[in-house]
């Protein structure tokens, strides 16, 4: 029977069991990281490099041609000089064409922790339900990490991943661990809208109080992106994209 497993927090990632068989990750960082990805290659990034940090986010700067590239970041929640503040409203007017070089104090991390697994998907409110289409049939264990919020849970990333497990269990029987069931109860038994949900959240009521209230709502949207990124030779782009370039 195929399993699903939710990981509630980035530091709870263990490199060598994701490496084990052949499991797929699905991580999840609604506010803001996997959501600002999604929207950037929606928008027509070539491609988006999640680094650790902003040092490492420069060094691999360094190697491009400034107008090839935007380089974004924030660390606890804070803006990085020399970089743009990584919200969907302020990339989405930069960059078309263009590489987005990204660290977050948690979504980018989680991605690069899950990158042992045998495929990693980004996933968000806005694309979940085509992930979850995505990866019916072709996984037999699902891991969905939640980012978490430096070491703490996430109340948006735990909705987030209830509600991909709704998208994946529509149809199929999946073995879920205590921890998948919980998100999916959580998901399914939540009074209020998704924007209700985030705007309670710790992450939500900083938006809010920082006048960032537009991509708390852009966040809260369901199913309104059908772009699948998956992350590849360390960048994270769209799924048929890569195809597209094996299978010419």
């Amino acid at each position: 029977m195929k399993k699903i497993h939710v990981i509630l927090r980035k530091e709870d990632i263990s490199e060598e069991k994701l490496r084990e068989g052949r499991k797929v990750a699905v991580v999840l960082d609604v506010l803001l990281a996997t959501t600002t990805i999604i929207s950037a290659l929606s928008e027509g990034a070539e491609e988006v490099i999640p680094v650790l940090d902003i040092t490492e986010g420069m060094n691999a700067a360094a190697c491009m041609k400034p107008e090839t590239f935007v380089l974004a970041g924030e660390i606890h929640g804070k803006p990085i000089e020399g970089c743009v503040y990584p919200i969907p409203s302020r990339i989405r007017e930069l960059i078309d064409g263009r590489k987005l070089i990204l660290t977050t104090t948690n979504g980018t991390v989680a991605l690069r922790k899950s990158a042992s697994a045998s495929k990693v998907y980004i996933s968000s409110l806005l694309n979940n339900r085509a992930v979850a289409e995505s990866i019916k049939g072709e996984a037999e264990t699902v891991i969905v990490v939640c980012s978490g919020n430096s070491g703490e849970l996430s109340l948006e990333d735990f909705y987030g991943a209830g509600h991909f497990i709704d998208c994946l269990t529509d149809h199929d029987q999946w073995n879920m661990t205590d921890s998948a069931k919980a998100a999916l109860h959580f998901y399914r038994g939540a009074s209020g809208s998704a924007f209700d949900i985030l705007s309670s959240s710790r992450v939500g009521r900083l938006f809010a109080r920082h006048g960032l209230a537009e991509d708390l709502e852009f966040a809260s949207q369901i199913d309104m992106e059908a772009v699948v990124p998956i992350l590849k030779n360390g960048s994270a782009v769209p799924s048929d994209r890569f195809k597209r370039r094996v299978n010419p």
